[in-house]
């Protein structure tokens, strides 16, 4: 409902606004003793000029969305489920390689493609769900182009692993309803500066390729903590990635914004005190021998994150359970999962909302605001959608990352995780022997 009086409101405004501001007009030049009917003219003149202008403005956003909205819609959604082998011999690096394929599929090339097709970059989902104990890993992706590309990508990296389109997605069998379910909502962030990287798998060593029992898996907190949930638990974790490119006119937007190498051209200049006033005689030598080794580390670290393919993320996990049986020592825990990712003085990964108050009794008194916040983010997430929510500071608004970073957070993990409630591939695919008969009838 609210939807629908937004829609009216901004469908009625221009035009309000525009009879409003021409009384205001009459009114002010008729106190000045000004004939109105000589600017009545000019203005009139002028509507040849002046009306496309205007109805530019008043109608981009609305078509925008329209044909975006039907971009979205002919491309579908399919949600693939990893199914894991018994040996994954592969770092996270495999991951990245998988997410730098796929990224910028739906790029526009025209400005055809982007106001009459709407095509633009669509969000790809990578999730972990916990279904009453069970750790099941997916991928909910475009169907148009992209599915076939993604299972292609991941079969190329993991060759014993299968991937299977769900008939039915697994966030179907919960339909919201707050007298039958209790749930709570995180969305989670990086708590520094998006240009600053957190703990990656290359700072775990991962890419020098140890043997398997001497591996640090960052995964393994949160997947063995998705075991132990009980049968009437589910808890879901997404990690929601729309490609970071250039925007520009060309592309469907109408301000232009750049991509994130110029922060981190001015995080490294902050670092090393460029924009400061200098003694004449200090070169750059001079000054790069004055940074602590940490300071370089973080130099090279975020010279080699911008240099990689990125996301826009927001991660978002949701823990719902059957009324009466909802575990609130469940949420400490996971949010400490997220906790592999910090490395002190550069980043981390944090709580920046949650569906709850400190205050219910004087923030949300009649809890109708928590009702409409639990039930909007069930909705988004099968959606695959994400909103701020928070209003005024924007802290938990989605935040770049490299697909290093993605990777880090969600990739086929090895035998180094343990947890038995994580099924994997009792036997692994084989080629078919050479000389199998194939039953093709010859003369011999």
């Amino acid at each position: 409902m609210a939807d629908f009086f937004k829609t009216i409101f901004g469908a009625m405004a221009g035009p309000l606004f525009f009879f409003v501001g021409l009384y205001i007009i009459y009114k002010t030049f008729s106190v000045m003793g000004v004939q109105f009917a000589p600017v009545i003219s000019i203005i009139l003149a002028l509507t040849p000029i002046l009306l496309p202008v205007a109805l530019f403005y008043i109608t981009y956003d609305e078509w925008i969305k329209y044909v975006r909205l039907k971009f979205v819609i002919n491309n579908g959604r399919s949600t693939l489920r990893i199914h894991l082998p018994q040996e994954v011999l592969k770092s996270p690096e495999a991951m990245e390689s998988v997410m730098s394929q796929i990224h910028a599929g739906n790029y526009p090339d025209n400005l055809m493609e982007s106001y009459l097709s709407g095509k633009h970059a669509l969000p790809f989902s990578f999730e972990l769900a916990s279904i009453g104990g069970e750790v099941r890993f997916y991928i909910n992706v475009p169907t148009v182009k992209i599915k076939n590309a993604v299972e292609a990508q991941l079969y190329a990296q993991y060759p014993g692993i299968e991937v299977v389109e769900e008939q039915l997605d697994y966030t179907d069998e919960i339909v919201w309803d707050p007298e039958k379910y209790e749930m709570i909502v995180f969305h989670m962030g990086k708590k520094e500066d998006e240009v600053l990287p957190i703990k990656t798998y290359i700072d775990y060593g991962l890419d020098k390729m140890p043997k398997e029992e001497e591996k640090f898996e960052p995964m393994a907190p949160m997947i063995e903590l998705l075991g132990k949930a009980k049968p009437h638990d589910r808890i879901w974790v997404q990690f929601l990635a729309i490609p970071h490119v250039k925007k520009d006119l060309k592309s469907g937007y109408r301000y232009s914004s750049g991509t994130w190498e110029a922060k981190a051209v001015d995080k490294v200049n902050e670092i090393m005190q460029r924009n400061k006033k200098v003694a004449f005689d200090q070169d750059e030598g001079e000054r790069q021998v004055m940074l602590t080794a940490g300071e370089k580390d973080k130099i090279a670290a975020i010279e080699r994150n911008v240099g990689k393919y990125a996301y826009e993320v927001g991660i978002r996990w949701i823990y719902l359970a059957e009324k009466g049986k909802f575990d609130g020592q469940m949420i400490g825990p996971l949010i400490r999962t997220f906790s592999q990712y910090d490395i002190l003085n550069r980043n981390g990964v944090g709580v920046r909302w949650r569906s709850d108050f400190d205050y219910k009794f004087i923030s949300d008194f009649t809890g109708s605001r928590l009702r409409r916040w639990r039930k909007e983010e069930v909705k988004e997430y099968k959606l695959r959608e994400y909103t701020t929510r928070d209003k005024k500071k924007f802290v938990d608004k989605m935040k770049v990352m490299s697909v290093e970073e993605l990777a880090t957070m969600f990739h086929i993990p090895g035998r180094a995780v343990v947890t038995p409630t994580m099924p994997r591939i009792v036997s692994t695919r084989k080629e078919a022997p050479s000389n199998l008969p194939t039953g093709i009838m010859t003369d011999i």
